[in-house]
């Protein structure tokens, strides 16, 4: 496996302050939540805040913090069903007789937050009773002004598109859970050396990314919650959508399938000069996705080189210039909760936003790190304060996190993609861990008796007695 840290290794304790003792009381209607504002309020007035009138509308930032938060105590159709109802209640929709110049201010209003509601959380509406829901409150301002019916039929056009591609779901990772055998020469319909599907480091990066965002474009903000769901001590709901990461899992699964890749094409060849080569190229190709950004597949190539059936090529890697895989290794160090990656991520970020080109506005961060991150800020901080507050302050964080890389993921990817170099990271067989040992004692015998003794046991059971 590659080489992994502890939970302790990745996230420094002390780095997430303790929620606040004294909780603020924020009854009172209309202040503010954010931009240094209270720290806790209760759903109901949370709720409230989201609901949109005549006169007042949320701050985008709260409307994607809260809905982003919110189903960790209530489901969001049954969100949706209560600030429908709110609407109607509040506006007096349900009256024979509609106030029609009221009716003018809020209309544009509602369908302005249905519209970032869809926009950002498309797989809230996958229930019929959703769509239910949005069509009811809709139709009762219709009448005031038809526009409202078209916003809406332009609005659930596009909930659809979203929708169907979101289904679709990237390029499935054909046979990369299920690693084969070693063989000591495998059949060419199964396998090509990635060097003679593409030998320039650049464009096997470039590639790189074009998998990453392509996959990273699926993952949706609410999979970072939904992947920490446990029942709220205070609510009756079930904890909503907890197996609803398949996304999240995949992208965990690419890298894991990146890294075992590597690993495989170093120690396939029969010669340690070929094996060197393949490791320097790897090592350009980690340097270009350091340059491009692409910080997920530096890690992913930095820990298949760095797994023991490589590493312990010692003839192989005496024939290689290392220098540059050192600098690599260093900017990847996990020493102080990774504050060498972290630095050069905040770089990155940076470029990102005073970016005048794609190319620039690349940021794809190492990914089982930014997952750690946000575990341990929900770990760290409760849900809901003594006096049943919601912990407002924390989703204000975890919102920051995760929005972020919400606007990392909708970079177009500026390359062109080559479908024979991404069809092969795709789809070429990797080795198991076995059959990893087992091709690397191949290359270079094994060293000691423990080594030797293992060696004995893999021939024997993946190859058959000798």
């Amino acid at each position: 496996m590659p080489q992994t840290l502890s939970a302790s290794d990745m996230v420094t304790p002390g780095s997430l302050n303790p929620p606040p003792t004294e909780p603020t009381d924020v009854e009172q209607a209309g202040q503010p939540l954010l931009d240094g504002a209270p720290s806790s309020a209760s759903l109901e007035t949370l709720i409230q805040h989201l609901v949109p009138t005549a006169d007042y509308y949320p701050e985008k930032a709260y409307i994607f913090t809260f809905l982003l938060s919110s189903r960790l105590f209530i489901e969001p159709r049954e969100l949706l069903a209560r600030v429908c109802h709110l609407c109607i209640e509040q506006q007096q929709l349900d009256k024979p007789v509609l106030d029609k110049a009221r009716v003018r201010k809020f209309g544009p209003k509602l369908l302005q937050l249905l519209a970032e509601w869809t926009e950002t959380f498309p797989r809230d509406f996958q229930e019929e009773s959703t769509i239910g829901h949005l069509k009811d409150v809709v139709g009762r301002i219709a009448p005031c002004d038809e526009a409202y019916r078209k916003s809406m039929h332009q609005l659930l056009q596009a909930l659809h598109q979203k929708l169907a591609a979101l289904h679709q779901g990237p390029e499935g990772l054909v046979g990369a859970d299920k690693p084969i055998s070693y063989r000591t020469k495998p059949p060419a319909s199964i396998h090509r050396e990635l060097l003679g599907v593409c030998s320039d480091p650049y464009t096997l990066a470039q590639q790189l990314t074009h998998v990453e965002l392509e996959r990273l474009r699926h993952i949706g903000p609410e999979e970072f919650v939904q992947a920490f769901v446990n029942k709220d001590p205070l609510a009756s709901t079930k904890p909503c959508f907890s197996d609803k990461t398949s996304n999240l899992e995949a992208y965990v699964k690419w890298f894991n399938r990146l890294c075992y890749l590597v690993a495989t094409e170093i120690c396939m060849p029969a010669k340690k000069k070929q094996r060197a080569q393949v490791i320097e190229f790897f090592i350009d190709v980690a340097r270009e996705c350091f340059n491009i950004g692409n910080f997920n597949s530096l890690m992913a190539i930095i820990s298949g080189m760095n797994m023991s059936p490589v590493s312990r090529l010692k003839k192989t890697w005496a024939k290689v210039k290392t220098a540059k895989f050192f600098i690599l290794e260093h900017q990847m160090d996990p020493t102080g909760n990774f504050c060498n990656y972290r630095t050069a991520l905040r770089g990155a970020a940076h470029r990102s936003l005073t970016a005048h080109s794609s190319r620039e506005k690349i940021v794809i961060p190492f990914f089982s790190l930014l997952i750690k991150d946000i575990y341990f800020l929900n770990e760290g901080c409760a849900n809901r304060l003594p006096n049943g507050h919601v912990n407002f302050e924390k989703f204000l964080e975890l919102a920051k996190q995760v929005g972020e890389f919400i606007t990392w993921k909708q970079v177009e990817c500026p390359f062109e993609q080559d479908p024979s170099i991404t069809h092969y990271l795709y789809t070429a067989p990797i080795f198991s861990e076995d059959g990893l040992y087992l091709a690397s004692y191949e290359s270079e015998s094994p060293e000691n008796q423990t080594e030797k003794e293992r060696w004995k046991s893999l021939r024997s059971s993946i190859l058959g007695k000798t």
